[in-house]
């Protein structure tokens, strides 16, 4: 049954009952990416200089923990020695204009205030300081996009003290992903590992350089794996995180989580304000992934459906059948319930419905949001996607092309 027009707002409005407000805080759409992640690129301008540590939200550092019998006490001091040359201080600059509100040009004002009035607008330097970590020995740097906002050229610090100028190749604001280069040879660089492995309880260690402290390290655990960006806190991504309990403070942005081998397995990018001990990384397979594209064209393509969607629940679907104002009747307990059709996507050109259940993509079962995006991401722009979905009762079968996601909504 497809919804009559006014029944698809009341549907989506998300101020009249607390499954609406649910429904809006798993959205596909991504709607903006100019958010800057909590916990990574630490300012210096004036007002940042002036914050007190406790700003800063450094959070108590949980013990790391305690070795099994025939490990070697010195693994991490191994991995540190092998890894620390090819992590990398990035420190940027941008020039940001302070605008004069049109209301200060109203001649009632600056007769009163006369030449103390600000007329016209100011320009101030913002700096700011990552991390990152070298990929090869011919100077590709794997850092966050949020680190190189708003420049073209940053100033790379190795370990051993020399400096150059890089140049960002590209970068992808979904998934804060960046791409430095250096002109030098012979760097040391990086081992990569396999992130789609990692398993809660493995030994996680961090390297970078949070809040101007050069070369730190700080050890813990995977705490957990395939966190969502709306469990982050950080709904405009594109990417599904690692949770650690090592130290992530600003300014580790960037930087390598390694494994016990001393293999990347991810880029720490996130701190939660107030949290205990929490931190949050990219897959190092989801960051490679973006990262040849962007060495390879400068920029990313992000298959894009186009839909709006929650994950089904026997509490969700109570809470929308007896809401009369939803326009829907759910019959079904499981699967992934399409909230909204973006017009003109390619969703909608397929023929999706708000009220579709899609309970299966190209033969495979789903039962969450997630699971749908990361079909979604892992596919490519104009290769068909086959969705099994519910209708009305009955069981069909469409298939969708996806398209590149929309530059307006990044």
């Amino acid at each position: 049954m497809e919804n009559q027009p006014s029944n698809k707002q009341n549907f989506t409005d998300t101020t009249t009952s607390p499954w609406k407000k649910r429904l809006a805080s798993l959205s596909l759409i991504l709607l903006g990416s100019g958010m800057t992640l909590a916990g990574g690129y630490i300012g210096n301008n004036h007002q940042q200089m002036s914050k007190k540590a406790s700003d800063f939200a450094v959070s108590r550092v949980n013990a790391a923990p305690v070795l099994p019998a025939n490990a070697d006490p010195n693994f991490i001091t191994q991995v540190v020695q092998k890894v620390g040359p090819a992590v990398v201080r990035i420190d940027s600059s941008r020039t940001v204009q302070s605008r004069v509100p049109d209301e200060f040009n109203d001649p009632f004002f600056r007769r009163f205030f006369g030449s103390e009035f600000p007329v016209t607008p100011r320009n101030r330097v913002e700096r700011g300081t990552g991390s990152g970590f070298i990929l090869d020995g011919d100077g590709r740097i794997l850092t966050n996009a949020h680190v190189v906002d708003g420049t073209n050229t940053v100033k790379v610090t190795l370990k051993d003290g020399r400096s150059f100028q890089g140049k960002v190749l590209g970068k992808d604001e979904l998934t804060d992903v960046a791409v430095i280069k250096i002109e030098a040879k012979n760097l040391p660089k990086v081992s990569i590992g396999n992130s789609d492995q990692l398993q809660a309880g493995q030994w996680a260690i961090a390297i970078g350089n949070p809040l101007g402290l050069d070369n730190t390290v700080t050890t813990g655990i995977i705490s957990a794996t395939g966190r969502s960006s709306n469990q982050v806190g950080v709904p405009d991504k594109r990417v599904e995180f690692i949770q650690t309990d090592a130290a992530i403070n600003p300014g580790n942005s960037g930087g390598p989580l390694l494994n016990a081998r001393g293999e990347v397995i991810g880029m720490n990018t996130a701190i939660i304000q107030r949290a205990q001990g929490l931190g949050f990384a990219i897959p190092i397979n989801t960051a490679q992934r973006i990262s040849n594209q962007l060495i390879a064209t400068g920029k990313v393509q992000h298959p894009y459906l186009g839909i709006q969607m929650v994950g089904l629940t026997p509490e969700l679907k109570q809470n929308i059948n007896s809401d009369p104002n939803s326009g829907l009747t759910v019959t079904e307990d499981k699967g992934v319930l399409i909230v909204k059709v973006m017009p003109k996507s390619p969703a909608a050109k397929a023929g999706l419905r708000a009220g579709d259940i899609i309970q299966g993509i190209n033969g495979s079962p789903v039962t969450d949001a997630s699971s749908v995006q990361k079909a979604v991401e892992n596919t490519q722009v104009g290769r068909n996607l086959s969705l099994q979905l519910r209708r009305n009762g009955q069981n069909i079968q469409v298939s969708v092309s996806p398209g590149a996601f929309p530059a307006q909504l990044q």
